[in-house]
């Protein structure tokens, strides 16, 4: 039997084109040939929880609990190596530093007359779209960036103390890495590109005022669980609420917590908790880092879904929401690995 369930994934190995797929299945197939959690996560670069959430996974759905929520679809008219090009290109350059004059914005149309240009291969904008969403790109707007962020220090952060962190979390001298974060959910929040006729826009009505909440997050780095709070206001008070939930959460071992430097995070009045709680333990971030905080995309992840385009005229919708957001994306931990943690 256990001979079969390899060969099935042989097999689904061979007619993959998607990577992230493919290591699902070796790391299945892997375990059933007698190999460890924590050795296949060696192997594969994975925490030994993450290569446990595939395993089970698969024990209850068989190979469709691994498959992805995309489909990698025919391969593009692009080498693996133009596809790197283009992607550097997208990334690190507007249109008008290649050629494009009075140009700053990528749009379809320019991607695939740069395409024809450089590679001489004519594609479709619909194929363009296909391909850069294969790619891992998405149109979205820009966002400014924090001039102050300090590069050498971000990448030390990376290289060196979440590195070690990572260590230890292996040696289990931590058992719970977590990050955590806090943001504004306000009655009417922002507005965004949606589908709607052609010459018409989608009007929200508001009433002008600006009542929110303050929204507490945390995600376990191993497992894609995500534990929130909602509270009036974000001070000291209610920030050591929250990291009583995760105490509470995690009733026993070390907890290391990932975070800004936020004043609340800092206070005086923190630091007899902290004392009274040693299993807890704080990780400060460089300055002006929230491009390493996972949790600044779970905001925008949840924006983007429930929150961006509505006006709550009620302070109890604006909880419902979020809390029927929190417990969807906890139905399928796996996705907000594979969205917000596997890059870190």
């Amino acid at each position: 039997m256990r001979n079969e369930e390899i060969e099935r994934l042989n097999a689904a190995m061979k007619q993959t084109s998607d990577k992230r797929l493919y290591e699902r299945y070796l790391a299945v197939r892997l375990r059933l040939e007698g190999h460890t959690f924590e050795e296949i996560g060696d192997l594969l670069s994975r925490a030994r929880q993450t290569i446990g959430l595939y395993w089970k996974a698969y024990q209850t759905q068989g190979l469709p609990g691994l498959k992805m929520d995309h489909s990698p679809g025919q391969p593009t008219k692009l080498t693996e190596e133009q596809r790197k090009q283009l992607a550097a290109m997208l990334e690190q350059q507007q249109p008008a530093d290649v050629g494009f004059e009075a140009r700053y914005t990528w749009t379809l149309p320019l991607v695939a007359e740069w395409i024809k240009r450089e590679f001489g291969i004519t594609m479709s904008v619909r194929g363009i779209s296909a391909m850069l969403k294969r790619m891992n790109f998405s149109f979205t707007k820009a966002t400014y960036t924090l001039a102050n962020a300090d590069e050498d220090a971000q990448v030390y952060f990376k290289k060196h103390t979440f590195a070690a962190l990572k260590k230890q979390v292996e040696a289990e001298k931590i058992d719970h890495l977590l990050f955590e974060d806090e943001s504004m959910i306000r009655s009417y929040q922002a507005l965004q590109y949606n589908w709607f006729p052609r010459g018409r826009q989608r009007k929200v009505p508001t009433y002008g005022k600006h009542e929110g909440a303050k929204l507490f997050g945390a995600i376990n780095y191993e497992t894609g669980q995500v534990h929130h709070r909602e509270e009036e206001k974000a001070d000291t008070t209610a920030f050591i609420r929250f990291l009583q939930d995760l105490l509470s959460a995690y009733s026993s071992g070390k907890i290391a917590l990932i975070l800004d430097n936020s004043r609340i995070h800092h206070a005086t009045e923190l630091q007899p908790f902290l004392t009274e709680h040693p299993r807890l333990q704080l990780v400060f971030l460089p300055p002006y880092s929230p491009n390493l905080n996972p949790v600044e995309g779970l905001w925008l992840w949840l924006k983007a879904d429930v929150v961006n385009n509505v006006f709550f005229e009620k302070f109890y919708k604006i909880k419902l929401h979020v809390s029927q957001f929190m417990k969807r994306i906890n139905q399928h931990p796996l996705d907000t690995v594979d969205r917000l943690l596997v890059r870190l």
